[in-house]
């Protein structure tokens, strides 16, 4: 039985990202879309294209990559818990996520424990550094 044809079984898929909460609003979801971050059973999608369930997504946000595969259908953003009943993620893409969390654990971008603006003392290294670097001399 197909139930693509009833209207509660389809849904944009700028509002399914932003209810299954992959994006924090839907015009963030539409952007990722457009800049084709977003990809819908192989294809690049518009944001206005309906997703139904058992559609398979592959998304892209940031470093992070998400294989899904669609299995219900909300019109409003829910808690994560509710969010997550959703969709079900592929085996290969959480391995995936799961080996890319590990490397950033273990080997932190350069200058991620810096905070706020630097202290006077970092202030008189930093421009030491600079001085040293613009005088080889």
């Amino acid at each position: 039985m197909d139930t693509r044809g009833d209207a509660t079984q389809r849904q944009r898929i700028d509002k399914w990202l932003w209810a299954a909460r992959f994006f924090k609003t839907r015009s963030l979801a539409s952007e990722a879309i457009q800049a084709g971050r977003i990809r819908l059973n192989g294809e690049a999608p518009k944001p206005a294209r309906e997703v139904h369930p058992g559609d398979t997504l592959e998304i892209a946000h940031g470093p992070r990559q998400w294989t899904v595969i669609v299995r219900a259908l909300n019109e409003q953003r829910r808690p994560a818990a509710e969010a997550e009943r959703l969709y079900e993620e592929t085996a290969a893409s959480r391995a995936r996520r799961e080996a890319l969390q590990e490397t950033l654990r273990l080997a932190p971008a350069p200058g991620s424990g810096l905070k706020g603006r630097p202290t006077k003392k970092a202030r008189r290294q930093i421009h030491r550094f600079e001085r040293a670097r613009q005088d080889p001399a």
